[in-house]
């Protein structure tokens, strides 16, 4: 497929950044639901609308500029609020609940594989069609794939460092978890240095191998 061009990577790339960011925010909030905490649904966060996901600079002015820049395309959108109290079991749910955003985004990648096969086989008949689906389903096994592993990195307050609390001794876990008001700093150092597309290659790109094996495309 031919090179875009920066008008036409935004159209491509804005729905996938859209729909793995808000579906991400959602799943959090729906696994919380579950397992005994109901405040972001009390404050109207378990919807798909995204304007009420949006982040200014995550959910916009970040994925941009990297697209612009022709780097690993991420964001992020306003959190979903947890109650770590109200949850049935605390540290093993909030675990829980911080690997659903994760998970989410694997089965949307999933999900965009299938519409670009579907988009494939009918490439002959309705190219017009076909062909800018394809691309935007391209991007949307990326940017879902980026957003699941960048989110599994042990640094709180991503997910991952959520998740490595939930598996750690309580003492540990509590001072693991003062990391976190350095975890977006800790983030930022490692893509301004180029480490962090060191870091997210490998598992990125073998993941969407995988894929792409899969679904033969």
């Amino acid at each position: 497929m031919q090179e875009l061009t920066l008008v036409q990577k935004v159209a491509v790339w804005a729905l996938p950044i859209l729909f793995a960011i808000t579906l991400h925010e959602v799943a959090h909030g729906w696994v919380a639901r579950r397992l005994g905490d109901s405040t972001a649904w009390m404050l109207g966060r378990l919807t798909l609308n995204p304007l009420k996901h949006i982040d200014p600079v995550g959910t916009v002015v970040v994925p941009l500029v990297l697209l612009a820049l022709g780097g690993f395309i991420f964001g992020w959108a306003k959190p979903v609020p947890v109650n770590y109290a109200n949850l049935r079991n605390p540290k093993r749910d909030m675990a829980i609940v911080a690997a659903a955003g994760p998970g989410a985004n694997l089965l949307m990648a999933v999900g965009w594989a299938v519409v670009f096969k579907l988009a494939f086989l009918g490439a002959q008949a309705l190219p017009w069609a076909a062909v800018p689906l394809m691309y935007m389903a391209g991007a949307g096994i990326v940017i879902n794939i980026v957003l699941a592993v960048l989110n599994l990195l042990p640094v709180p307050p991503l997910d991952g460092g959520r998740v490595l609390a939930g598996l750690l001794p309580d003492r540990i876990a509590a001072s693991y978890a003062r990391l976190e008001p350095w975890g977006l700093l800790i983030v930022l150092a490692l893509l301004a240095t180029g480490m962090l597309g060191r870091i997210l290659g490998p598992p990125v790109h073998a993941l969407e191998q995988l894929i792409y094996r899969i679904f033969a495309l």
